[in-house]
């Protein structure tokens, strides 16, 4: 026995150690199972109460225990999210969409780490425990959204787990200046991985054609980052880009720390030509992110990752000047993938909110939230039935609990980061 002296104690007069503190969650339903109780210790659930621990109760009123959920790919600096309606203008292509972000950017009054954290808590109410969210680098915000979205991450810090992409949206090629800005944000210690955008299509036009990859896997080699390209082109010009990442991965030495979000011609893959590609992905370590923007454009998640393949499922731009939807909740993002799928079955709806709550987790690294003992005491609480009738209902956040700590009530953060 270790006994410590307290301020006020007499020499030689011994302590007893402070007891561990433990949170019981009483009748509770994990995955829609039998009634039971979680045990949550120093952040991670448990089988038994520890002998002498400091109990607090909390009655589940026989509520699922579901995990909670991971946000693979959102762009909070982008949100109009509590803002004045901003009204969306025609768009023929990329570059039209871009001159809309500055648009919006300019015309909202509020600051981008403020509108971040707003739309970031609102998705932790709802259960996100953790995001790969991007933040635009261009000569038209300078590090202005880096920096916004780094302190909202911050502020946020042990209620939701950030990882920070310096996303060039405009292009490295195409726009004078956002290179060395990117390579500023590299250099920053605020961001984790370095973005791209279609190297051979968008951001390789005219006399300014150059090798946007080999830029962005030299800056992640030298400062020890990930990498994470958006790359909306299909067909063979598409799987070009998929092949050539893959090779340049694999030559880096950086398996498992590249993804590839959208990937629409990945999704329209079928058979052989999916298999071969995913295999290929998975020798290289290069994971995908899906958005569930329709069918033509969804993953086929659960053969990719028969295949190996670790795939994400993220919310990308939520109420932007891209597009007016969105909501930030990931469980509704599971909700619209099985719908884009025409998931009808059970094991087909369990998968969608599977790629939700792991998919994205194992993206980032993150053990999987899966209610066993020596799991994340990180899980939420909600009326219902069982898992598939959840993703269809979409019922209210009742509890929303991280680290074993009460973090959201109601849909409502009720408890700052520590």
């Amino acid at each position: 026995m270790v006994y410590q002296k307290g301020p006020h104690m007499p020499e030689g007069d011994p302590v007893s150690p402070t007891p561990r503190s433990a949170t019981l969650f009483q009748n509770v339903r994990p995955l829609g199972g039998p009634a039971g109780d979680l045990i949550a210790v120093d952040g991670v659930l448990v089988a038994e109460l520890p002998e002498g621990a400091a109990v607090e109760r909390v009655d589940g009123g026989g509520r699922l225990a579901l995990p909670t959920l991971v946000d693979a790919h959102v762009h909070p600096d982008k949100t109009s999210w509590g803002e004045p309606w901003y009204r969306r203008r025609p768009a023929g292509g990329i570059a039209e969409y871009v001159a809309g972000d500055v648009d919006l950017a300019r015309s909202l009054p509020t600051p981008v780490g403020e509108r971040a954290l707003r739309l970031m808590s609102h998705a932790a109410a709802r259960g996100t425990r953790a995001m790969r969210a991007h933040a635009d680098v261009a000569p038209a915000y300078g590090l202005s959204c880096v920096e916004g979205v780094a302190a909202a991450a911050a502020a946020l810090a042990g209620i939701v787990d950030v990882e920070l992409v310096a996303f060039p949206q405009h292009g490295v090629v195409r726009t004078p200046g956002a290179a060395e800005l990117l390579a500023e944000a590299a250099a920053s210690g605020l961001v984790s991985h370095v973005g791209g955008i279609d190297p051979t299509g968008f951001d390789a036009t005219g006399d300014r054609e150059g090798d946007q990859l080999g830029l962005v896997f030299g800056l992640a080699e030298k400062h020890g980052l990930g990498l994470d390209i958006h790359l909306h082109d299909r067909g063979e010009p598409g799987l070009a880009v998929i092949r050539d990442i893959a090779a340049r991965t694999r030559a880096a030495g950086l398996g498992g720390k590249v993804a590839v979000a959208h990937a629409f011609a990945v999704a329209g893959l079928s058979g052989r030509a999916l298999d071969e590609t995913a295999d290929l992905l998975a020798e290289a370590g290069v994971a995908l992110t899906t958005v569930a923007l329709g069918e033509t454009t969804v993953l086929p998640f659960r053969r990719l990752a028969e295949r190996g393949v670790t795939v994400g499922l993220g919310s990308d731009g939520v109420r932007d000047s891209w597009s007016p939807y969105g909501n930030g909740d990931m469980l509704h993002r599971a909700w619209l993938a099985g719908w884009a799928l025409d998931a009808r079955l059970d094991e087909e709806l369990e998968a969608c909110f599977g790629i939700a709550a792991h998919g994205g987790a194992a993206l980032m690294g993150l053990p999987a939230a899966d209610l066993r003992p020596g799991s994340p005491a990180d899980f939420m609480l909600v009326e219902g039935e069982c898992l598939p009738q959840v993703v269809i209902d979409q019922p209210h956040r009742d509890l929303v609990v991280r680290a074993g700590r009460v973090v959201a009530r109601d849909g409502r953060l009720v408890r700052s980061a520590p």
